[in-house]
C-alpha cells in the first residue's frame, strides 16, 4: 500500500510539471500535502533569481579548464567501484536503463550505417564508451558485435569492468578498457598503432550515458569528442535536465527519500538543459538529430520513453562531415556542373 501511494505521488509530481518548470509555481487548492513540493520548487526559483545577475556577469558559455575530471566526483565513484554489478544496489537504475539506451544507440546507428549483420548488428563499428564505470553499457554493446573501448578515470572501476568481462569469452575480442580521461585519449596518450588510430578520429560512435552531469568542463568534453570521432560519426548522451522538477525528483526524491542513488551523487548546478547542450554541441561541429524524454518508475524499477524532457533525456548528435577544400584552380563553370545537394 505504501509503495503504491509513493508511486502515485512521484508520478503525480511528474504529470504536474507545469507547476515546477521555468521557475513558475502554480497555486493549488489546500487540503493535500503538495505544499512541501511547491516550497522546494519555490526555493529553487528564488535561488535562481538571486544568482541570475551573477551568471550574466561571469559568462554565457562554459569555461575551458582543459580537464573534464572533477576530483570530488572521483572520490564519490572510487567508493562505489566494487558495486557496479549489483543489480539491486546503488546502480540498479542504470542496469534498468539499458532497456532504453541500448536500443536507442543500436537503432540510430543502424539508420546511419546501412550494413546488416544478422546476430551482430553493430559488427564493424568501433565505439568509445566515455565514463564507462564498471562496463554496464559497454558489455551489451559488445554483445551486439561492436568493437568497443570503455574509458574511465577511476582505476578501480576499470578493474571491476575488466574482471566482469573476463567471464564472458565472447567479449574478450570485442571489449577493452583503459583507465584514462577523454582528453588524455584524444591527446594521444597511447603509444603504437592503436593510439595513432584513436588520435586520428577512428571511432564510429561515442557514448556518454549519465556522465556529462559529473564532468568539470563540458566544453572540453565536446571538443575532445570531435577529435576522436569520425566525420559523420554519432554521439549519444543521456543526462538530466536542469529544471525545478529535476531537482525535486532527481535529488530530493531519488537521493534523500527513496535512496535510489546515494545521497550526494548529483549536483543540480551541473545539470544541463537540452537546449544548452544542443548549443554547445553545435558550436563544436555536431548536428543534433533527436532528443527524447525518459521517465523512471521507482516502484517497478523500469524506464520508459515520454514526451517531456523535464527530468531525464537521451540525445543523438552527428559530427558534421568536413567540407571539401575548394579547388585552387577551378574550371570554367558549365551549365551541367551547377547543381545543388
Amino acid at each position: 500500500m505504501y509503495s503504491n501511494k509513493l508511486s502515485r505521488l512521484v508520478l503525480g509530481l511528474y504529470s504536474r510539471n507545469a507547476a515546477a518548470v521555468s521557475g513558475v509555481v502554480v497555486h493549488r487548492p489546500a487540503g493535500r500535502s503538495m505544499f512541501s513540493w511547491a516550497a522546494v520548487c519555490k526555493q529553487r526559483t528564488l535561488w535562481l533569481q538571486r544568482s541570475a545577475c551573477l551568471e550574466h556577469r561571469l559568462t554565457s558559455t562554459r569555461s575551458i579548464s582543459q580537464t573534464t575530471v572533477d576530483p570530488d566526483e572521483l572520490r564519490k565513484f572510487r567508493s562505489l567501484a566494487s558495486k557496479w554489478w549489483d543489480e539491486q544496489g546503488e546502480f540498479a537504475a542504470l542496469h534498468a536503463m539499458n532497456d532504453l539506451r541500448v536500443p536507442f544507440i543500436r537503432d540510430n546507428l543502424l539508420n546511419v550505417h546501412r550494413s546488416r549483420h544478422p546476430g551482430n548488428p553493430l559488427s564493424g563499428l568501433r565505439i568509445l564508451d566515455v565514463g564507462c564505470g564498471g562496463g554496464l553499457l559497454t558489455e551489451p554493446l559488445g554483445r551486439l558485435g561492436a568493437d568497443i573501448l570503455g574509458i574511465d578515470p577511476v582505476e578501480n572501476s576499470i578493474g571491476t569492468a575488466q574482471l566482469h568481462a573476463s567471464y564472458d569469452p565472447d567479449l574478450r575480442e570485442r571489449v577493452s578498457y583503459q583507465a584514462c580521461t577523454l582528453e588524455e585519449l584524444s591527446a594521444g596518450g597511447e603509444e603504437g598503432e592503436e593510439g595513432q588510430q584513436q588520435r586520428s578520429g577512428q571511432f564510429n560512435a561515442i557514448v556518454a550515458s549519465e556522465v556529462v552531469e559529473h564532468l568539470a568542463d563540458l566544453e572540453t568534453f565536446a571538443f575532445c569528442c570531435g577529435l576522436v570521432l569520425k566525420p559523420g560519426g554519432s554521439l549519444f548522451i543521456t543526462t538530466i535536465n536542469k529544471t525545478n522538477l529535476s531537482y525535486a525528483l532527481g535529488i530530493v526524491v531519488a537521493e534523500e527519500l527513496l535512496r535510489i542513488v546515494p545521497s550526494g551523487t548529483h549536483d543540480w548546478e551541473k545539470f544541463i538543459s537540452p537546449v544548452e547542450l544542443e548549443r554547445l554541441l553545435e558550436s563544436n561541429g555536431f548536428s543534433v538529430q533527436s532528443v527524447r524524454g525518459m521517465l523512471y518508475n521507482p516502484v517497478s524499477g523500469a524506464w520508459s520513453w515520454c514526451d517531456s524532457t523535464d527530468i531525464n533525456y537521451a540525445l543523438h548528435a552527428v559530427k558534421v562531415t568536413e567540407d571539401p577544400q575548394p579547388d585552387p584552380h577551378p574550371e570554367e563553370p558549365s551549365h551541367t556542373a551547377d547543381t545543388h545537394s
